[in-house]
Order: structure tokens, then C-alpha cells, then sequence
């Protein structure tokens, strides 16, 4: 079972600094982009837990070399083109304004789990998942329900 995380405690769980987004390098800040691109659109209304495990799988693949070789690329890579993340096919994020305060969520996860090697108990072997409405029928051993999330491992 992991532990309860939530913006009030997420800090007690890190080193005692704090990493501006603005002192990364460009090609650092684009990779954290995507990353809370992924966060917000795949979680952004989930709980702290729940948006930290999707990065989690965002970085596992990247980890597994069996996806792209960036993050930008794991979020973005299509497999006989199906995109790895639904909302990267899907035209209606492009016209939807950012709703500022989920989009600075996304992003504060973006930098604990990619910079400050946040992780989850549990989750280091999560390469998929779904939402928890939809029964991909997929024979995958299941590692944990977040949220609306179902996270699954390899064979």
C-alpha cells in the first residue's frame, strides 16, 4: 500500500532545496514540459498519488529502452499509430484554455519526480495503465488502482 501524499506533506519527502524551472537548462525545461504536459493531461484532476504515478510510468518506459529515448518522446511516440497517451491524439487539448492552477501542479510534480527523484513504493516496475472505466482486456500482472488509474506491470 503506498503512503497518503499530499501537497500539505509532499515536501517532508524530499532534500531540502528547491529547483527554479528557470535555471534549467532549455533543453531540461522542454523535457519537464512534456512531463507535465502528460501530468496534467492524463491526471491533472487526480490526487498528488495519482499524478506522481503517471509520471512514474512516463519515466519507467523511458528507463525500459523500449520507447523513445527522451521524455518528450515517450509522450509523444505513436505504435502503429495508436499514441502511447490518449490525449496526444486527441485534437480538443489544442483548443482548451490551461487551467493555471492544475497546469502549476503538473508541473511542481513534473520537477519532484524528474529532478528531485521523487517516487512511489511500488511503482518502479508500472509501464501501463488505464482508467479505471475501461477494460482494455489487457493479461498484464496489475500493480495498483490510484485514483481512476490502473497500473500494470510486464510479464
Amino acid at each position: 500500500m503506498f503512503a497518503v501524499v499530499s501537497s500539505e506533506n509532499i515536501n517532508t519527502y524530499h532534500l531540502p532545496f528547491n529547483i527554479s524551472y528557470n535555471s534549467l537548462s532549455k533543453p531540461t525545461q522542454k523535457q519537464v514540459d512534456c512531463l507535465a504536459q502528460n501530468i496534467y493531461h492524463e491526471a491533472g484532476r487526480e490526487t498528488r498519488e495519482g499524478q506522481i504515478a503517471v509520471a512514474l510510468v512516463t519515466l519507467n518506459r523511458l528507463a525500459s529502452g523500449n520507447y523513445a529515448n527522451d521524455i518528450c518522446g515517450v509522450v509523444n511516440q505513436k505504435t502503429n499509430g495508436m499514441c502511447q497517451f490518449s490525449w496526444v491524439c486527441e485534437t480538443t487539448h489544442k483548443v482548451k484554455p490551461i487551467y493555471q492552477p492544475l497546469w502549476a501542479e503538473s508541473e511542481l510534480v513534473a520537477k519532484k519526480v524528474m529532478l528531485e527523484n521523487f517516487r512511489l513504493p511500488g511503482m518502479k516496475e508500472a509501464l501501463y495503465y488505464h482508467a479505471d472505466y475501461v477494460s482494455p482486456g489487457w493479461k498484464k500482472p496489475r500493480i495498483e488502482q490510484i485514483g481512476r488509474h490502473i497500473f500494470y506491470g510486464e510479464r
